[in-house]
């Protein structure tokens, strides 16, 4: 092979090569793109490439979610049970749910308590005798708790205030009064605990806060978000509405609930 100059075609270099010579570059070149090859297979698109390793990672997964189930029932339970009793309390019904009474019962029995149904029986009455003669003090805390006041809120509409909390009369809210179809808002970061339609209420949205802080929000014509769904403050999850018996016309009933207490939202919320 000849290199020429290509302006006078004066030679500049000479390759001299035979057949021996190029079959050994050839095969060299083979073997250098055959080691890249089986390095990319092997590595990077091993997933591609190997019909193991797709059952590999299924069988990881599946012993990590094995661990982690394991790990969750009870929190699923213990979570079912606390939703299933602030549903009865946001419908207006006994707060104390029977199924949490008779599992406490039947795990006090397996642990060898020896706790019977007739054991327990005055025990229970006498904290039912003492919660209905106790008043509504027990349904108020002062707005100076120092873990409350530290808590940022969103307003979760802005509107006009129609009636104010007054727990005497049994309205553990505010109700507040917007434009058609205006959206509503987290107070703070949460995970819902309900989602649902009630007959008194309508459409109705419970949210889970840090510190045993739960906001309530009733009477929406439209629920954006599901049980189990994390919010953000300030995330839309509701439309406003006029949904349920205890409405008179479109509004917002806004309840919060702190360490099952209900408190004045107006005293840690700016409609």
């Amino acid at each position: 092979m000849i290199i020429r100059n290509e302006e006078n075609f004066a030679e500049k270099t000479t390759i001299s090569f035979n057949y021996a010579r190029l079959m050994s570059i050839l095969l060299l070149a083979l073997f250098i793109l055959f080691g890249l090859s089986f390095m990319m297979a092997t590595t990077v698109l091993k997933q591609w490439f190997d019909p193991q390793h797709a059952q590999m990672e299924t069988n990881k997964q599946l012993i990590n979610l094995s661990i982690t189930v394991d790990s969750l029932i009870d929190e699923v339970d213990k979570k079912e049970l606390f939703i299933a009793n602030f549903q009865r309390i946001v419908a207006g019904q006994d707060s104390i749910v029977e199924d949490y009474n008779e599992r406490l019962i039947t795990t006090n029995e397996d642990q060898g308590n020896g706790n019977s149904n007739e054991e327990l029986a005055p025990v229970d009455s006498m904290f039912r005798k003492q919660f209905e003669t106790s008043g509504l003090e027990l349904l108020t805390i002062s707005s100076t708790d120092s873990d409350l006041q530290e808590i940022f809120l969103f307003s979760p509409i802005e509107g006009i205030i129609s009636d104010n909390f007054n727990p005497q009369i049994q309205h553990f809210g505010t109700d507040i009064v917007a434009k058609k179809n205006e959206p509503v808002k987290s107070v703070a970061d949460g995970t819902v605990l309900m989602a649902s339609w009630t007959q008194d209420a309508g459409y109705v949205i419970v949210i889970q806060h840090q510190s045993n802080l739960i906001s309530v929000y009733k009477h929406n014509s439209d629920l954006l978000k599901e049980v189990g769904n994390f919010v953000s403050a300030g995330e839309i999850i509701s439309i406003i509405g006029n949904t349920g018996e205890l409405t008179s016309g479109p509004h917002l009933h806004f309840e919060l609930w702190y360490n099952g207490n209900s408190v004045d939202p107006e005293e840690f919320v700016t409609f």
